[in-house]
């Protein structure tokens, strides 16, 4: 008998077969049409495909300024099947928190997803979202990070990394990405997670899980990017999975306070492939520092240890 791993590529691991044996659970209805006016090789585009096919049709979006603003298509006409309220930068949370109020009174439970970028929840709709968590709005509110300002061109956000080239940080940034998942978790929501399009059963069933909370829930989704991060538009997929398995993005979830690790990232944390095999191919951090590049790394380490550590602790 022939075994089904030799059919794959040498460095598939047993959690890509374990993701391609239940990919059919994915519904086949799509939300997100033909004709969006993403850029090629964008994951934004892809996180919110398995997004709305876990959420279904009874779905509205709230989406603030960002590259999801733009992909919908050119007026009048739309790339996404279900209706999509556009709002200011800083009022995602707060037009939110509206609109699920108006509907649970009317008796609906519609999903109310806000669908925001880093630099619309790092940085621009903080405090609306963090008020949006304080008052339990019955919502899901999803952060797509692609580690910078992608729709206008680049720019440094609290969520680039250290030592990333950007159009404002040309030599590299020289602070840390933003916790953002720190400053979510201080406000002790029912549910909370990361994801990554890369896996895309373990984001699809992180959505679905995250609907079944009343009250506010929050994902966040790592979304590589090939002009952004100045990588060939074929390899985002490849990038998604070498960002987890080097454990620069660690896949889990927060239910009620407890943690539990992905399985993806268990198998990574125990042995994560070199830093560089992540950084190598991607431009925006071509050239940097051998400092720089040791503080990734120890800071990378520290999470491992920190989040390892506290699941134990369960």
């Amino acid at each position: 008998m022939i075994d089904s791993r030799s059919l794959f590529a040498p460095d598939i691991d047993l959690i890509s077969l374990q993701e391609l044996d239940t990919i059919t659970e994915i519904p086949k209805e799509e939300y997100v049409l033909k004709c969006t006016s993403a850029c090629a090789g964008c994951s934004d585009s892809l996180t919110l495909r398995y997004v709305l096919k876990a959420a279904g049709p009874d779905t509205v979006l709230v989406v603030p300024a960002c590259c999801t603003s733009v992909i919908q298509g050119i007026y009048p006409n739309t790339a996404f099947n279900i209706p999509v309220y556009n709002i200011a930068f800083g009022a995602a949370a707060a037009c939110a928190s509206g609109m699920s109020n108006a509907f649970r009174l009317a008796g609906k439970k519609t999903n109310v997803i806000v669908y925001a970028g880093d630099g619309g929840t790092l940085d621009i709709g903080i405090q609306a979202m963090s008020g949006a968590f304080e008052r339990g709005t019955d919502f899901l509110y999803i952060c797509y990070d692609n580690e910078a300002y992608g729709n206008t061109g680049m720019q440094r956000s609290g969520g680039t990394p250290m030592g990333a080239r950007t159009t404002t940080t040309p030599a590299g940034k020289p602070d840390a990405k933003k916790d953002i998942d720190a400053i979510i978790a201080a406000h002790d929501p029912p549910y909370m997670a990361t994801a990554c399009a890369a896996y895309p059963m373990d984001l699809f069933r992180k959505v679905q899980k995250a609907l079944t909370f009343r009250g506010p829930s929050f994902i966040h989704v790592l979304a590589p990017c090939p002009p952004g991060w100045r990588y060939s538009t074929e390899k985002t997929v490849e990038m998604g999975k070498l960002a987890v398995k080097s454990g620069m993005w660690i896949l889990y979830e927060r239910e009620y306070g407890k943690l539990s690790i992905s399985p993806q990232s268990k198998v990574a944390m125990k042995k994560p492939i070199p830093l560089e095999d992540y950084l190598a191919p991607q431009g925006r951090f071509r050239g940097i520092d051998a400092k720089t590049l040791e503080m990734l790394r120890q800071h990378l380490l520290k999470n491992i240890k920190k989040l390892a550590a506290e699941e134990a602790e369960e």
